[in-house]
């Protein structure tokens, strides 16, 4: 039987969900195909509207071997796993003789847990140990989030929290999950045999086509238990978030606490010096907290350094005593030691890890008004971590919207572990990039404008200059308006100012869930909503009730932020440029990102407006403006106005 050709097949997939093939989804099918066929690495930017999905999910369903898919959000993963895989399937069936299988795979904590659902979860002494479910108050949102997963536990298929509908809070979930550390193990657990998170893994053993997340990429390749079933070929999307992602996966943080809790749940299972011995510990170390000022600790203070020398001995003569403990009186032992372990185990890791003072590590302090100080550590860089635990064994196809910085790769490629596009040697993962552009015409869909006669941010204070031409804008396109800004605090300031001088309704994050707030700025058109970094990647609105996005300022990260300026001082100690490689870098992807919100179908229109005169005159500006799509440019604000209010008449002209 003559194999399908790809071009047949992609063809069949995109008529079945009822889209256009697009001459960028044709080129990039067929490099996700070329990639899988010679083992090699691909760089793929694909704009908005090219159907990336089907560009590699087509390859990838014909290749016939296990392919991974790891994607950045919950949204993009409900969408393969629900719409895009299934049609797929069956429309690629009759031409491939055969059904691929595919599978969703998360975390262990994102499923319910049998035993802790039945068993209840191991209190903290002062709590006594009682049933969750009878304890929380059933007039309680806790206690009806309970009660309502306790029904849902025996309806559930899947058991994956985010089937969960409506969802609940974090804490209600941490009353019937439990971490890979805290899991007894199917084979040890009573509940073993009808476990969702060993059928996820089980389901994700059969299938040709698993769809996972980054977090669990990055679990994967961390702690070398392999989570994710063998695979010779690996997909992500949404890798421009790859790295942080993988950086907040190998991000250890300690707090008072924590440790609090890990000293009780380890007290009642060590005999009494050894629980006194980490009691002891955990209270020197509360009080170094205590006077923990914000800010990176380029050396271990000497108070620091011996209270985390004690809590790392402590935690370790815990972990050895608990291994050998065996006490029946207590309830539900296996459960209530293994949680304890896991408690304990976390805290020596990092104060471990601190301890020994890796150069590739960055420490440092945060305070938070509420919660009081935390101690945090980070790597300086993953990128050799990605070199080594992604590209060495499997054929990866890395795509976005967003991978070329300032024109070209090696920015992006550089940061996950790869060297410059064409460079040959013995260690060196060999890549290329692909850039199959996008459907839209962006010179005559949309207009970046620059507000160049505004001052310069400043780093605090209100810019009563950039508000009234915040107003003027919004008027001009009839609401219609996403307003992009750094901090939760310029949205707050901004929505607040302008409820007062504008009649248009203004949403601002954080007031309702996302969701509800994106399906209100959709229905109507004179609505406008702002927020923050979410937003600049989270909202998807066709039409004409997104005419105009605004970003406050050139998002740089903040100059305080401790890990960006360790890495900005590590390139520049290295002879490179830190800020360009750095801090420019970490704008343009959010610029790109957030300008990418404008058009979203062939028929949009609008402006993107960037309220920071930098963008025109700084000499970093090119380097910005090479990112974002090609918008028709100007800096007259006279123009941007007459555009958006013709944009405007033209929708009401329309009814819309």
């Amino acid at each position: 039987m003559t194999k399908p050709s790809l071009p047949d097949l992609l063809h069949a997939a995109v008529s079945a969900v009822g889209g256009t093939e697009r001459p960028g989804q044709v080129a990039m099918a067929e490099a996700v195909a070329e990639a899988i066929d010679d083992n090699s690495h691909r760089l793929i930017q694909a704009g908005t509207g090219t159907g990336k999905s089907l560009g590699y999910l087509v390859p990838a369903l014909a290749h016939g071997e296990r392919v991974v898919v790891a994607t950045a959000t919950l949204a993009l993963q409900r969408q393969l796993v629900e719409r895009d895989l299934p049609r797929t399937v069956e429309a690629l069936h009759p031409q491939l003789r055969r059904r691929p299988q595919f599978a969703m795979l998360k975390g262990r904590s994102n499923y319910l847990c049998l035993h802790r659902l039945h068993e209840g979860a191991p209190q903290d002494e002062e709590d006594g140990l009682f049933d969750q479910f009878e304890a929380a108050a059933p007039t309680s949102k806790l206690g009806q989030d309970l009660l309502r997963m306790r029904d849902w536990a025996d309806e559930t298929e899947t058991g994956d929290r985010d089937d969960l509908t409506p969802g609940v809070s974090d804490k209600a979930w941490s009353q019937i999950s439990v971490s890979s550390r805290e899991c007894l193990g199917a084979t040890k657990c009573a509940y073993g045999a009808e476990c969702f998170a060993e059928a996820a893994r089980e389901r994700a053993k059969l299938a040709d086509v698993v769809v996972t997340n980054h977090a669990l990429l990055a679990i994967d390749a961390i702690e070398g238990a392999p989570v994710l079933p063998q695979h010779e070929v690996l997909i992500v999307d949404e890798a421009h978030e790859l790295v942080s992602r993988v950086t907040g996966v190998a991000t250890g943080e300690l707090t008072p606490g924590q440790v609090n809790r890990a000293v009780k749940r380890a007290a009642k299972l060590v005999d009494e010096k050894t629980a006194d011995a980490l009691q002891t510990a955990s209270e020197t170390f509360e009080r170094v907290m205590e006077l923990a000022l914000p800010g990176r600790l380029e050396q271990i203070p000497e108070d620091l350094g011996y209270a985390l020398m004690s809590l790392r001995d402590a935690a370790r003569n815990v972990i050895s005593a608990i291994g050998a403990t065996r006490d029946k009186s207590v309830h539900d032992e296996d459960a209530v030691r293994k949680q304890a372990l896991a408690a304990v185990e976390s805290i020596h890791g990092v104060a471990e890890r601190i301890t020994n003072g890796s150069e590739y590590d960055v420490v440092w302090y945060e305070r938070h008004d509420r919660f009081g100080a935390t101690l945090r550590v980070a790597p300086l860089s993953v990128s050799g971590l990605l070199r080594e635990k992604l590209f060495a064994e499997r054929s990866v196809v890395l795509t976005s919207a967003t991978l070329k910085l300032g024109g070209d790769f090696n920015g992006v490629a550089g940061s996950l572990g790869l060297s410059p596009e064409g460079v040959e040697g013995d260690d060196v993962p060999v890549w290329r990039g692909l850039d199959v552009g996008s459907p839209f015409d962006y010179p005559k869909q949309g207009i970046l404008y620059v507000a160049k006669h505004l001052a310069t941010p400043g780093r605090e204070g209100t810019r009563g200059d950039m508000m009234d031409e915040l107003a003027e804008l919004i008027e001009a396109a009839g609401g219609r308006t996403l307003g992009l800004f750094s901090s939760m605090r310029g949205a707050k300031a901004a929505a607040e100012e302008l409820r007062g001088r504008l009649d248009n309704p203004i949403l601002l994050q954080g007031e309702e869930t996302l969701g509800e707030l994106i399906k209100a700025f959709a229905a109507d058109p004179k609505t406008c909503l702002f927020g923050t970094l979410s937003l600049w990647q989270g909202v998807d609105v066709p039409g004409p009730s997104c005419q105009l996005v605004v970003m406050d300022r050139i998002p740089f990260p903040r100059p305080d932020d401790p890990l960006m300026s360790a890495r900005q001082k590590s390139v520049e100690e290295h002879g490179g440029n830190g800020f360009m490689a750095v801090a420019a870098t970490h704008a343009a992807l959010l610029m790109a990102q957030g300008a990418g919100r404008l058009v979203r179908a062939s028929g949009d229109r609008g402006v993107v407006a960037v309220l920071d005169p930098r963008l025109a005159t700084a000499r970093y500006g090119s380097f910005l403006r090479a990112t974002l799509p090609d918008f028709w440019y100007t800096t007259d604000r006279n123009q941007a106005r007459r555009s958006l209010a013709a944009i405007d008449a033209t929708a009401k002209a329309d009814g819309k």
